[in-house]
């Protein structure tokens, strides 16, 4: 417990420049801004996955699903409803783009490096060349598969509009529904136990566990609050004054501090043995971003702009649209078979690295920009169409399990899966 506190003690430290910079109003420069207020999100963030995974122990499991999937990204969602809030107040601005480049960029680091980095540090640790998935799991590749689905309505129109916010929380809503009738996927790991500091607050009473995770939220909440606003201007100061295009910043590195803690967490359960597990946690994040964040923009957009409002999509946001989607869709079909092997792995990442190189290879020449996101979502859909047709039927069995089959079903599958595995060859 000593080391949890000298651990809770060390991130509100690393917070405290950003906040007394929020109270003095005193601003040195935009670069040192970014970085101050960025490390403050980064240990909010960490702040609520330890008193959200901790919450895990207490709360029903349909609970606990919705608190992980919405608490741990909240700095993500503040960060780019911020975007969508300021154009909502003004319009012809560049925070459009800004808020779409957050969500594209933060939804396809999740895909490309998050979902790889599981699987890598599985192998590296127990050199099995995949990470297998249990039945119960087709609930989240079901309804990402229907969120990826609804995303190709939302660019037919050209805009997300309020109406899509209904349809996405409703995606969200089943999936939450679905997962809160099933069986943890996990309950029959060795590991019993949370990783890393949520496993120290385990070990206290009830009433202090509940002290802890309850102060923890809110003073994160509070250190939230607080930098996204200077954060997300200082990402954009930084970019002009370096001479750094700043949509690129925005889409790529503003996630990589916001996205951390959930994904460090999911690191912590790879790590303790528990893999599939932690690339549960990163496809559960996939869905809670590309339903219930992209369709709160609107609403921010909404919120700035004193009406409703629709956050429209130019031809590059078009494009950097499509290619989230041709991305996602690919993932799934890796998956249907409850398995991602350390090849598929490769493949995202790789092709995450070149879609990252190209956007800044092109950063000022944006007709080819938009040709390069175009040829790489192509190429997303066309090995994602190779799959449907070699992977026909398990995607069928898949979805379908995942939408429509008891718990009781589903929990059957899971035991008859693992005594199979359990056999001796």
């Amino acid at each position: 417990m000593r080391r949890f506190v000298l651990l809770v003690f060390t991130t509100l430290l690393a917070a405290t420049p950003a906040m007394a910079l929020r109270l003095t109003g005193w601003r040195p420069e935009p670069v040192m801004d970014a970085v101050l207020f960025g490390v403050a999100v980064l240990a909010a963030g960490f702040m609520l996955s330890w008193g959200a995974e901790a919450a895990e122990k207490h709360i029903s499991q349909g609970l606990i699903v919705a608190l992980v999937a919405l608490v741990t990204v909240l700095p993500e969602y503040a960060v780019d409803l911020y975007y969508a809030f300021r154009a909502g107040q003004a319009p012809q601005s560049n925070y459009i783009h800004y808020a779409a480049a957050n969500m594209t960029g933060a939804n396809r680091l999740l895909v490309g490096v998050a979902w790889p980095l599981m699987v890598a540090l599985h192998w590296l640790k127990t050199r099995r060349r995949s990470v297998e998935l249990s039945p119960v799991n087709s609930v989240e590749i079901a309804f990402l598969l229907l969120g990826s689905l609804y995303a190709v309505v939302i660019l037919v129109k050209g805009a997300i509009a309020p109406f899509d916010f209904a349809v996405l929380f409703l995606i969200f809503a089943g999936y939450l529904y679905r997962v809160s009738q099933l069986p943890k996927a996990d309950e029959d790991e060795e590991e019993d136990e949370e990783p890393g500091p949520a496993s120290a607050l385990n070990t206290l009473r009830p009433a202090a566990q509940w002290t802890w995770m309850g102060g923890l939220t809110l003073i994160a909440f509070a250190i939230i609050a607080a930098s996204a606003e200077p954060f997300a201007e200082a990402m954009v100061q930084s970019g002009r004054l370096l001479g750094i295009d700043e949509f690129l910043l925005i889409q790529w590195l503003a996630p990589l501090a916001s996205e951390a803690p959930a994904v460090t967490i999911a690191i912590l359960f790879v790590l303790a043995g528990r893999a599939a597990s932690g690339l549960t946690a990163m496809i559960s994040d996939k869905i809670n971003q590309w339903t219930l964040l992209v369709g709160m923009l609107p609403l921010a957009m909404s919120l700035g702009a004193g009406q409703l409002a629709s956050l429209p999509l130019d031809a590059r946001q078009k494009e950097e649209f499509l290619l989230t989607a041709a991305q996602s869709l690919f993932a799934i079909m890796l998956l249907v078979r409850l398995r991602l092997s350390l090849l598929s792995a490769g493949v995202l990442f790789g092709l995450f690295a070149v879609q990252v190189a190209l956007a800044f290879h092109f950063r000022e020449d944006e007709p080819a920009a938009i040709r390069s996101l175009t040829v790489l979502a192509w190429i997303y859909l066309a090995l994602a169409a190779v799959l449907v047709v070699r992977n026909g039927k398990p995607l069928l069995s898949t979805v379908r399990a995942g939408l429509t089959r008891s718990p009781g079903r589903l929990e059957a599958a899971h035991d008859a899966r693992r005594d199979t595995a359990d056999e001796p060859a």
